[in-house]
């Protein structure tokens, strides 16, 4: 048996403000909602992560679940493929998947933590990689004429190759605009993504994505529902622009059914989603045997150890929606996020932040 065994746990729920509201088609998020999550074991190392609700309303319930496991993990190896494998047999007549999902990814992202830590490791090198540069390009949203070319001129002048902008406005000649603006303030060089949100039924994802087509895309995001395989598969086929997809896929078997319907050029998984980084092992596996590149969505202190062990590793999507309570945020140069030289992820809590923001 292991030396290293858990001890205890703490969820704490915190909702962030954020510099700029998410603003997409579906929806608009104000504040970065999170549950913070500290898996301690009997060796002094404390593994950390937070998973993102999207919404207030799911912190609660993703804090409580959390907090209700804790009879169940007190006293278990820090061996995150064990975890998994009892949380899932667990969870099997529930269902594995939503919060459950989310609940467990924070708890797999932890011990991964806690068990680089306890190596005095970085993750990336206790999964067998180096630290190395990971090219990452700058997320923004429906920002408006006003704030979207500001944003992507500072990005550009932060050293950042890539910028994804989000559209899906009442009107195809406003996405058209949205979208020639920043091509404008930005150039022929940098690389520009935009991504839908899942916001239009099929024949306007078709007409809109042949509008953009002149604007030399590097991908187009969720053109319509994720679920809709068939849907993306018609659009990819219509379209010269790259399809992404998959940043909300609850599992592999998802994301391998999406592949073999066809549906997308790249692949995006969300690392908490996924299943967090023993999920994202299975899913980068995957892109590698269907030689897909593969982007990560958010969690960028977990994903830029991630990429770097990811073969057919893409980009980065830099969002910052934990900044505000890390003492250490992820550091950027050239366009690149720079893996910290310390063991573990690297990450910490700036405790007072942590408690001005608490819920």
């Amino acid at each position: 048996m292991s030396d290293l065994l858990i001890t205890d746990i703490r969820a704490r729920a915190v909702n962030v403000p954020l510099t700029y509201p998410v603003r997409t088609a579906v929806a608009v998020v104000d504040t970065s909602p999170l549950v913070l999550f500290d898996l301690e074991t009997n060796q002094g190392f404390t593994g950390r992560s937070y998973v993102f609700t999207y919404t207030p309303l799911g912190l609660k319930p993703v804090r409580e679940l959390l907090e209700n496991l804790a009879v169940v993990l007190r006293g278990q190896e820090v061996a995150p493929y064990e975890l998994e494998r009892m949380l899932q047999r667990r969870f099997r007549l529930l269902g594995n998947t939503g919060i459950v999902k989310i609940a467990c990814a924070a708890i797999d992202m932890a011990a991964w933590d806690a068990l680089a830590q306890s190596q005095r490791l970085p993750l990336v090198k206790l999964l067998g990689g180096t630290p190395k540069p990971i090219p990452a390009y700058d997320s923004h949203s429906m920002d408006g004429p006003r704030i979207g070319p500001m944003r992507a001129e500072r990005a550009v002048k932060e050293g950042l190759r890539a910028i994804k902008i989000k559209i899906g406005y009442p009107t195809l000649q406003e996405d058209v605009a949205s979208v020639a603006l920043i091509r404008k303030v930005i150039g022929d060089d940098i690389e520009l993504m935009v991504d839908m949100n899942q916001g239009q039924p099929l024949p306007e994802a078709l007409r809109r994505g042949r509008a953009l087509e002149e604007f030399r895309l590097s991908w187009l995001e969720e053109p319509v529902l994720q679920e809709n395989y068939v849907g993306f598969a018609q659009v990819r086929q219509a379209l010269t622009t790259p399809i992404q997809l998959g940043e909300n896929w609850f599992s592999v078997d998802e994301m391998h059914k999406a592949i073999v319907a066809g549906a997308a050029d790249l692949v995006m998984p969300d690392a908490m989603k996924i299943g967090g980084v023993s999920g994202w092992l299975r899913a980068s596996a995957l892109a590698e045997t269907y030689q897909i590149p593969m982007s990560a969505h958010i969690f960028e202190e977990f994903s830029a150890h991630l990429m770097a062990v990811t073969p057919t590793a893409h980009w980065l999507e830099k969002m910052g929606l934990a900044d505000a309570i890390l003492n250490e945020p992820l550091q950027y140069v050239d366009g690149a996020a720079r893996i910290p030289d310390r063991p573990g992820v690297g990450m910490t809590w700036n405790e007072k932040a942590v408690e001005t923001y608490l819920v």
